[in-house]
Parts: structure tokens; C-alpha cells; sequence
């Protein structure tokens, strides 16, 4: 498994803002949080595989702490899953710059597009 996260920008700079957050702050996942991410990574390679060719980029979620949209790529979205699952935070990450949001579909788009096209195929 390769490591697709960004490098971090603060990298063994002593000002880094996040210098004074304290990991022991973060607890490990619990056994059904952990699955929960497993699945959600099996979910992100159907939907890329699915969506990725209609030109798609990525996800949009809306925030609960700012209340704006985040846009991922793919990637990123995964990337900061498996970050997850290895530290029990998410990876601090850049927003995405200018994204153009008709690129982007939400979590319940990509699950309603999949579960179409599944469904399809069985019939």
C-alpha cells in the first residue's frame, strides 16, 4: 500500500501551528469505527471506479465545524482515510484551490449512483 497523503508543509518547522496540539488528545478507533473506515475505503474505490470517467474529481462534504463545503480528490479523500485508520485523526490538508463544484458530488450521490448502476447490472 503506497502512501498517497500530502507531504506536510510544516515538516520539522519549530513554528508549526499545529507544534502545540497534543497527540495523546486523540484516542485509537474503536473496533466498529474501524470498520466503519474500511468500508467507507471499499465504497471510495466502486464510486472512483464508477464516477472517475464521467469526470468526476472527487467528493464534496459539507463541514459541520465551518459550515463551507470541502472538496476532495480522490486521493486526498483517500489518503486521509488511511490516515485515519493509522492515527485515529484525519491528515491536516490544504483545501482545494478554486475547485468548480459541478466536478464534485456528495457521499449519498456517489452511494445512490453506485447502488443504481449495481443494481442495473443485476437486472
Amino acid at each position: 500500500m503506497r502512501d498517497d497523503s500530502p507531504l506536510d508543509p510544516f515538516a520539522g518547522d519549530p513554528t508549526d501551528p499545529a507544534h502545540d496540539l497534543d497527540d495523546e488528545d486523540a484516542l485509537p478507533l474503536t473496533s466498529d469505527e474501524r470498520e466503519d473506515v474500511l468500508a467507507d475505503l471499499e465504497d471510495l474505490e466502486v464510486f472512483q471506479a464508477l464516477l472517475e470517467p464521467r469526470g468526476t474529481r472527487g467528493l464534496v462534504v459539507d463541514c459541520q465545524d465551518c459550515g463551507e463545503p470541502h472538496f476532495f480528490a480522490w486521493d486526498l479523500l483517500r489518503a486521509n482515510l488511511r490516515g485515519l485508520l493509522d492515527s485515529g485523526q484525519p491528515h491536516v490538508h490544504e483545501p482545494a484551490f478554486n475547485p468548480d463544484p459541478a466536478d464534485y458530488v456528495s457521499w449519498d450521490y456517489a452511494r445512490g449512483f453506485a447502488d443504481g448502476v449495481l443494481t442495473a447490472d443485476e437486472d
